[in-house]
């Protein structure tokens, strides 16, 4: 979902800092976090792009070009399939690397090297790794970050890397400097590392987590494709899910009459009237049930047979994302309003307590996995019209007059989408897809 680069001169611990940033990123919920460098040591271009600074026999615009080349194969081949699997990527250098070495220091010029690059992926988080040239080039000439590869580069010179120092504090330092696409980047940094591994560590932990809990939208890929993509993990691992010989076959009404006879504004009249706001704001949660937060888990509750905490955020997926003290306090109010109850299984060597949604809010969890996408519109809605009947939502939502046609027809595709995986909640019945079907469907049982 998100591409992470980490950049910096030679000998600034680049290398060191994507591995550390590997680890505290496992504790948020992307189906896999990867790692990557470039240019790319197994691909023809890449080695290409690497012999020509191992070397120095080609003008700063063919190295741009060797490594444009490589990037824009690496993106669409590599990193892009990645992230909207929902993926965290995290990446050795990337466009700002050339922006700085053949753009400022070959002198090709900022914009030259970015219209080079114009269709490669561009970094949702750059993490810059800042180090004094000097020590940087010790670190180099110990040996200690060349790695198998004996042949230095000819850009590793105390005079070149001050002047790559300097290109870094000129271009991130003022962001307003990058061209566009890539000014859309966001810049972490500088962060020294001229210390202690821990204090490293304590700094990468700072803006990687600063980035991530604020869920910011992805710059390459849609968040509603993403989200897809974990949502069919779901449902496919219910589809798989293993029983004791004998046990009946899962209940129709969870696989395709999910609504349970009810329609989704009556679910969500049944949830407000069990969400007291009140008392929800004592146990520090959201006064409404229409939260992004209440919504993720309790989407995701009605889809796994049960779950402590841990093994819950692992399944919720980086775009319903809701960080582990939120998820322990939502857990304990849902088991305190009945949504939820405990389970008494033991679990090896674990402790921790497991729990699972009740039979009769199963209903509501597919409901606002299926709505999802309007989340945020349907929580306007209630904040607008605190007194309205819920049936009268929809007619809201989808007012022609309240946002523009293409951003209604995106909504409209996005929740289509997903009620084509979840059905339409009602046995026989097809999902709806017209602006009139989801009033319909919105309000009113099958005939």
């Amino acid at each position: 979902m998100y591409l992470i680069s980490v950049e910096g001169g030679d000998g600034s611990g680049k290398g060191e800092a994507a591995r550390i940033l590997k680890d505290i990123v496992s504790d948020f919920p992307f189906p896999a976090v990867v790692m990557t460098h470039e240019p790319r040591r197994n691909s023809p271009i890449g080695l290409l792009a690497l012999e020509s600074v191992k070397k120095g026999n080609k003008s700063p615009l063919q190295e741009a070009a060797l490594f444009a080349a490589d990037r824009l194969d690496h993106t669409h081949t590599w990193i892009l399939p990645r992230l909207q699997r929902g993926e965290l990527v995290i990446s050795d250098r990337n466009i700002h690397s050339s922006l700085i070495y053949q753009g400022s220091v070959g002198k090709i010029g900022y914009r030259k090297v970015a219209l080079m690059n114009a269709g490669a992926a561009i970094p949702d988080l750059v993490i810059w790794v800042d180090c004094d040239p000097v020590m940087a080039m010790k670190r180099i000439n110990r040996g200690t970050l060349r790695g198998s590869s004996q042949k230095s580069e000819y850009f590793e010179t105390d005079e070149l890397q001050t002047k790559v120092r300097e290109g870094f504090h000129e271009l991130l330092g003022n962001p307003e400097k990058t061209p566009a696409p890539f000014d859309l980047c966001t810049i972490a940094g500088p962060i020294l590392n001229e210390g202690s591994k821990k204090q490293l560590k304590k700094d990468l932990s700072t803006a990687i987590r600063g980035f991530l809990n604020k869920r910011p939208p992805p710059l390459n890929v849609d968040a509603q494709v993403v989200d897809r993509h974990h949502l069919q993990r779901l449902v496919e691992g219910m589809a798989t899910q293993k029983r004791l010989p004998g046990s009946p076959i899962e209940s129709t009404s969870l696989m395709e009459d999910w609504l349970a006879g009810k329609s989704p504004a009556s679910w969500l009249e049944k949830a407000e009237k069990a969400w007291i706001m009140a008392k929800a704001r004592e146990s520090d949660v959201a006064s409404s049930c229409i939260h992004h937060s209440i919504w993720s888990l309790m989407g995701t509750l009605s889809f796994i047979p049960s779950a402590d905490v841990p093994s819950l955020r692992r399944h919720l997926g980086p775009v319903r994302a809701v960080s582990q003290r939120h998820t322990q306090r939502l857990v304990k109010w849902f088991e305190k309003i009945g949504w939820t109850h405990r389970q008494q299984i033991h679990v090896p060597f674990t402790d921790a307590p497991t729990f699972k949604i009740g039979a009769e809010w199963i209903g509501f969890g597919r409901m606002v996995l299926a709505l999802w996408p309007m989340q945020t519109h349907l929580a306007e809605w209630r904040r607008r019209c605190p007194k309205e009947d819920t049936a009268k939502a929809m007619d809201w939502i989808l007012a022609e007059d309240r946002m523009p046609k293409d951003a209604l027809d995106k909504l409209l595709g996005a929740t289509t989408a997903r009620l084509q995986m979840l059905t339409s909640g009602h046995l026989g019945c097809p999902a709806p897809t017209t602006i009139a079907e989801y009033k319909v469907w919105w309000s009113s049982l099958p005939k």
